[in-house]
């Protein structure tokens, strides 16, 4: 069985489960289903407002398609994440990257 069918496996008995989602939202990042994998992270997000590491990742995936605008916005809410649950590391590589595509 692959990843992805065995992820959603996992879903398919806990629709909200956050590391199922965001596995299968980065195995799509890594087949290139770039659609597919933004909707994981949507749908993760808006289930989980504090999964700080999809912020970071779904605005990485952003970034690379060009939509600056939209990862800059993902990053912003992602710091808010961050800063709420204390992950500074994240906050800082979040920030960084921020910073970058403001230039």
């Amino acid at each position: 069985m692959d990843k992805i069918a065995a992820l959603q496996e996992i879903l398919a008995l806990d629709p909200k489960n956050s590391f199922a989602r965001y596995g299968i939202a980065m195995e799509w990042v890594g087949m290139g289903k770039i659609a597919e994998a933004l909707a994981e992270f949507d749908t993760l997000l808006h289930n989980d407002p504090d999964y700080t590491a999809a912020y970071f990742m779904s605005a990485q995936t952003l970034a690379r398609e060009g939509r600056n605008d939209e990862a800059s916005e993902r990053l912003k809410a992602g710091i808010g994440s961050a800063a709420r649950s204390g992950n500074t590391h994240a906050l800082s590589e979040m920030q960084a990257m921020l910073d970058d595509l403001s230039r």
